[in-house]
């Protein structure tokens, strides 16, 4: 039976809720083998006790997912509320495989080697915890562990508990669940800032600090590119303008976004939210929800462009600054991709951080689709 079934729902309590996922999933195919289960922060305390439940009411043992501000589902976003999603497939047992997390060396994924290669593993859905420092660079190390693959995720975001499941609850590292050449998968990623002006070379830094770009001072270039306006008032830079860094050898224009933390006027530093290099080249951004809106389709019609069919399901990561707080409150970003795709079922978070092949991203949305 070719079978991936959806339910999601939003309750005070997690036993309410579950239960009307289970009413919604109906009588559970033998053949189930995989489920994914995302919960919001407001039901992080309360996982233990949700995953034991779906475990002993469908028979599936494997699960993965994680913790979000907010969750969601086929055409539905939750924000803000008591709220849990979940998809189950029937994926061949043989074709997937859940590793618990990678903590402090990528030397811990070394037992699953074997049966990388024996599978052909070369894809992978993969959620992570966003205080270990290590995280990005567990994804970059992953990737080329197997197979320089491609993988899929994102870290989770919480108010309290950072959980993910891996087989169980897990924490502290990036875990999740490894697929074999056999399963067919399509995905893509969109970005949800638009480029300003033109490429720079940071040309003197510390650390996560711009001294000097293009040999100037780095805060008169930045200024530059922003305008007077907002020049003159960097309160108004925060949550709209950004620093972008072209990926090198992208023949897409790919780009990752990290946070502007902080100007010194007097001094013309600027500080961002990543470890900077001599000679690497950024960009400003600027959060943009029209253009967010027309990459997002883009990358839905490219993506349904390369499916030899309708889907059998999909999992979908977005950035926690994307969803009700770039579009609103109306599921705009789920409703999109059910225009664009059909009403297929589909399960996924907002994360703290989204993976899309060997990196960390932000403010974008990473769309895979199983077929």
């Amino acid at each position: 039976m070719d079978m991936f079934r959806v339910a999601h729902a939003a309750a005070p309590d997690w036993r309410q809720a579950a239960n009307s996922c289970l009413a919604q999933l109906g009588d559970i195919p033998a053949e189930s083998s995989l489920g994914f289960l995302y919960v919001t922060d407001h039901l992080a305390g309360d996982l233990p006790a949700i995953l034991n439940f779906f475990k002993e009411q469908t028979d599936i043992v494997n699960w993965v997912g994680s913790v979000g501000v907010g969750v969601c589902a086929t055409a539905q976003e939750y924000n803000d509320q008591p709220a849990l999603c979940l998809m189950i497939a029937d994926f061949p047992m043989d074709s997937f495989r859940v590793f618990p997390a990678i903590k402090s060396d990528i030397s811990e994924f070394a037992g699953h080697g074997a049966w990388c290669e024996q599978a052909d593993a070369r894809f992978a859905v993969v959620h992570g915890d966003p205080r270990n420092p290590k995280t990005p660079a567990f994804i970059a190390e992953l990737a080329e562990a197997i197979s320089d693959g491609y993988l899929v995720g994102g870290l989770s975001s919480s108010r309290g508990p950072n959980f993910q499941i891996a087989g169980g609850l897990t924490e502290g590292g990036l875990s999740g669940v490894l697929f074999s050449s056999r399963v067919a998968v399509a995905t893509g990623h969109t970005q949800g800032c638009s480029p300003l002006g033109q490429k720079h070379q940071i040309t003197e830094c510390r650390n996560n600090i711009a001294i000097r770009i293009d040999d100037r001072p780095a805060l008169d270039v930045f200024n530059e590119e922003v305008g007077e306006i907002l020049a003159r008032d960097y309160s108004r830079v925060a949550g709209y303008i950004f620093a972008g860094f072209p990926i090198k050898g992208s023949d897409t224009g790919d780009y990752v976004v990290r946070n502007l933390l902080g100007v010194d006027a007097e001094n013309k530093l600027l500080a961002v939210g990543g470890y900077l290099n001599p000679g690497d080249t950024i960009m400003f951004c600027r959060r943009d929800i029209r253009t967010a809106y027309e990459d997002l389709l883009r990358m839905l019609r490219d993506i349904k462009s390369r499916l030899g069919g309708r889907p059998r399901g999909g999992v979908y990561y977005s950035c926690l600054g994307r969803g009700v707080h770039m579009f609103g409150a109306d599921s705009v970003e789920l409703r999109a991709i059910r225009q664009e795709l059909g009403d297929i079922p589909l399960v996924g978070f907002f994360a703290n951080g989204e993976i899309s092949h060997n990196r960390l991203y932000g403010f974008t949305g990473v769309l895979t689709l199983f077929s």
